[in-house]
């Protein structure tokens, strides 16, 4: 029976286009509305700096030489008088202009204050706020080297002395260094998000193919005739589910393949993943157990697994996040696809098998209950 009904789901083409094309094309679709919101870095255009360097000591030319080697973006500095440097500016939309005074260096070799004027251009973007940051980073360290030549004249040292500390203090290499890292939040991406949010909630509707074909099958009669055959009625049900289980199974890796390879994330482990995949699908299944008990034909079946695919899913942040909190929040928490989204995190943050024991936990018990709750409800179908 499990063979069969495979069969005739592989044949009908609403299996592949429901369980793959519509999650698919909708993930791909969320992704372009939102845009580079879930990207790690901004991409920074192309900038150019209009400079003038009035300056007869070496530090002018240091700033300048420490700005044009950003590496962060394709920076292009062109120089010209000072006087010029506002106006063509403007005329050549340059996302800034930069003039240092004659008296840079000497003033802050010796430990006296120093101006250096920046002219913001007219096309005003991240780009200019970035430029704007570096030369105040780089002003920051020059100013270290002034209140180092302040130090050394209070202290008494030769002109010569001081002059020479404070310009190590401004063009030396710092002592102490800032090296990012990243810590595990145990939380996806936006892109990782839309992607197992989506594989989720479509997964609802996948398994809700073995339930159909229970419920087609009591349509067209040939349920009744199964049955009396000499095969135990459990195994008939068992059979249905094993399918949309398959199906599930078959669907849901799919989904998180094509999607982590089409969108750049990663979900971790393979194992852990796995094992995410077959709890989430346990669970979903389960759902369709009272489903076909509580309708009588298929197309009352098809509206409430949509209605139960969309709650759960939505609730399970299958579009976004959803927050909550007092007994709401609690009754969340039980919800199997937003289980699957937050094992998915831990995974994807190198969580292994026992990390995610409360997600799976969720996701198996929601299925035991789900599963003894069918046996209570009355079987509509059956008294049709």
């Amino acid at each position: 029976m499990v063979a069969n009904d495979l069969r005739q789901r592989i044949r009908d083409k609403s299996v592949f286009i429901f369980s793959l094309v519509v999650p698919l094309s909708l993930m791909g679709v969320l992704n372009l509305a939102l845009g580079g919101l879930g990207a790690d870095s901004v991409e920074l255009k192309p900038a150019t700096v209009i400079a003038s360097n009035e300056d007869g000591g070496q530090l002018g030319g240091a700033l300048i030489s420490a700005l044009d080697s950003l590496e962060i973006m394709d920076l292009t500095v062109r120089e010209v008088s000072a006087a010029a440097v506002r106006q063509e500016t403007q005329d050549s939309g340059a996302d800034l202009g930069l003039v240092i005074p004659a008296d840079f260096t000497a003033a802050v070799t010796s430990g006296q204050a120093v101006s250096v004027q920046v002219v913001e251009g007219d096309r005003l973007g991240i780009e200019t706020d970035v430029l704007i940051s570096a030369v105040d980073s780089l002003l920051d360290q020059f100013g270290a080297g002034t209140v180092t030549a302040a130090a050394g004249e209070r202290a008494g040292l030769p002109h010569d002395v001081v002059a020479a500390l404070g310009q190590r203090t401004a063009t030396g290499t710092p002592v102490l260094t800032l090296s990012e890292g990243t810590a595990s939040a145990e939380q996806l991406s936006l892109r990782g998000s839309l992607v197992a949010g989506q594989t989720g909630l479509f997964l609802l509707f996948t398994v809700g193919f073995g339930v159909l074909g229970l419920l087609a099958e009591r349509e067209q009669g040939t349920l009744a005739r199964l049955k009396s055959t000499p095969v135990a009625p459990g195994s008939i049900i068992a059979a249905k589910a094993l399918v949309g289980f398959i199906l599930g199974i078959a669907a849901t890796t799919v989904l998180l393949t094509a999607g982590a390879t089409l969108f750049g994330v990663s979900f971790g482990s393979p194992l852990v993943v796995g094992s995410l995949v077959i709890g989430v699908t346990a669970a979903a299944t389960s759902m369709t157990f009272i489903v076909a008990r509580m309708v009588r034909t298929a197309e009352q079946a098809n509206v409430a697994q949509s209605i139960l695919a969309m709650v759960l899913g939505i609730a399970g942040g299958a579009f976004f996040p959803v927050e909550a909190s007092g007994g709401v929040a609690t009754l969340m928490d039980l919800n199997p696809i937003g289980a699957f989204i937050r094992g998915l995190g831990i995974s994807a943050g190198g969580g292994g098998l026992a990390d995610v024991v409360v997600p799976l936990s969720v996701m198996l018990g929601f299925a035991a209950v789900c599963t003894l709750a069918s046996r209570l409800v009355p079987d509509r179908g059956a008294r049709a």
